[in-house]
Order: structure tokens, then sequence, then C-alpha cells
């Protein structure tokens, strides 16, 4: 995982959150790198894949060695993996829908998410929008499956959304 930090971020605009965990709301980039360095502290961003990116202040030095830990870890877990295990990583069932889908797809479609929530698989759910004027609907249908797999299943990621669509990854419970 890539963390950037104070002038490494190059979003005009970020979701900021203080050093207690204090949400501060949308703020633009210039703003926030000033509050962290009021604070005394940096601006950390993990996560590019929403707009605006979430970003929070954390106390100087802190996020590299967070990074710098978590690495070592992967690299860790990596080599038992190797040293003993088949190495084979969860497989992760994607189920496509098209943002204007009809009801009779959109239940088959569900109930195959359902069965695979069940049976302790995670899903990749994704909407694809052909324009602009579909991502609207894309988001809708994602936030309509979460709703409907709500008893099977729990958001792992945000909905993720794009100019092309929208996704989600689900969990089982």
């Amino acid at each position: 995982m890539a963390v950037l930090l104070n002038e490494q971020i190059r979003a005009s605009e970020v979701v900021l959150t203080g050093l207690r965990g204090e949400q501060l709301g949308v703020v633009s980039r210039l703003e926030a790198l000033a509050l962290a360095k009021a604070a005394g502290a940096d601006l950390v961003c993990t996560s590019l894949m929403s707009s605006p990116p979430p970003c929070s202040l954390m106390a100087k030095g802190k996020a590299k060695a967070a990074a710098q830990k978590e690495t070592a870890a992967g690299r860790k877990s990596g080599a038992d993996r190797q040293a003993g295990g088949n190495g084979k990583k969860e497989k992760v069932k994607e189920l496509r829908f098209t943002a204007q889908i009809e009801e009779h797809d959109y239940d088959t479609k569900l109930r195959q998410a359902d069965k695979h929530l069940r049976s302790g698989k995670p899903v990749q759910l994704v909407v694809k929008a052909s324009g602009a004027k579909e991502a609207a609907a894309a988001k809708a249908v994602i936030e309509r499956l979460v709703a409907d797999l709500k008893e099977a299943g729990v958001k792992d990621t945000g909905i993720q959304s794009g100019g092309k669509g929208s996704q989600v990854k689900l969990n089982p419970r």
C-alpha cells in the first residue's frame, strides 16, 4: 500500500480527518497542509480510490513507520505461505451488471451473489455505465444490491464510483 505524505498529495480537495479521529470534512489541499503544519503533523493519504481522497493528520513520522511495518509484515506472511501453505489466494467472485438492468436479470444475479456470500466467498459487484448520465443509475444499482445483500454480506470497501461505473466488495458475514 502506497502512503502519500504532505506535498506528494496532488488532489485539489481532500476529505480530512483530524489527529483525534474527528471528521473535518472536505477541505482544499493547501488548507489541509496548513492545518498539518500548524499541528506539527503529517498529512497522510492512503487511498486514491475515491474522489476526493480520504486524508488524515498523523503525528510526524508515524505514517512512515506504520507503512514500513505493514510492508514487512506482508513480506513475512508471503514467506510463510511459500514455506508451508498452498500459496493460493482466495478468489473473489466478480458479478457484472449494467446500469439499466432488467428486473429478472437483477434477481438472478442477486441470487448468485447471495449464494456465494452464504458459502463463505467474497463477492465483487461491478456496475458498468456507458456514459456520465448512467453513472448515477450505476451507483443506485450498487446501493440497492448492498441493501438487498445486507443479511448475507458486509461491505469490505466503500462504494467506489468513477466515470465508467461503480463497484463494491462484499465479504460474507
